[in-house]
């Protein structure tokens, strides 16, 4: 089978926004015209996701993008509004997807030392340690159901940050804020995703 052909850069998502508001009208191959578009990005933030994960890992880049495509087609009449708003709710069905396979997957990858996810963006880093990697990759999507009801906003920068891999701009454009909201909010939110999970009372 002939490797999939990535198309053209398009830096502005003019033709990913074109193909979202085809789709918004209900044209029946809408979702075989968008795939093209944003394979490649999609493809980039799963594997930005799983590259920070133990040698051996079962799910690949490849079967991460294709488990939250097949998700993101039963949302297809979400009304997705442009290219940063479909990569953000992308962002989102890919947390749903990795925490549902670190719970199927959780007894038998027990032990073997401490292992941690890094809540990093491209700028700095950081660790959540557990017991294993989906023990913290749980912990950490518990401590952003808790955060969510709090805030949903730092909730969404989370997962547009963390999970989607979008940057400060992106997110800003996807949730109807200003980049220094996203700056301040991203901040705020894996300073309290910290503590939370470290158990800090302060």
């Amino acid at each position: 089978m002939p490797e999939r052909q990535e198309p053209p850069a398009d830096p502005e998502g003019h033709e990913i926004t074109a193909a979202l508001a085809v789709l918004r009208r209900g044209a029946p191959d809408a979702m075989d015209r968008l795939l093209p578009l944003v394979y490649g990005e999609l493809r980039g933030m799963a594997h930005r996701r799983l590259r920070a994960e133990p040698s051996g890992h079962t799910f690949d880049s490849t079967a991460l993008v294709h488990e939250a495509w097949l998700r993101l087609a039963e949302q297809s009449r979400a009304g997705w509004a442009d290219r940063a708003h479909f990569f953000a709710v992308a962002g989102r069905v890919m947390r749903r997807v990795l925490v549902d396979y670190a719970r199927r997957h959780l007894a038998g990858r027990r032990g073997g030392g401490a292992r941690g996810v890094a809540l990093t963006d491209a700028d700095d880093a950081g660790a959540l340690v557990a017991s294993s990697r989906d023990d913290a990759l749980l912990a950490l999507d518990e401590a952003l159901a808790r955060l969510g009801a709090l805030d949903e906003r730092l909730c969404r920068v989370v997962e547009c940050r963390f999970f989607a891999g979008l940057s400060e701009a992106e997110t800003a454009e996807a949730l109807g804020v200003s980049p220094r909201t996203v700056s301040r909010d991203w901040t705020t939110a894996r300073g309290w995703l910290f503590r939370e999970l470290r158990g800090d009372d302060a």
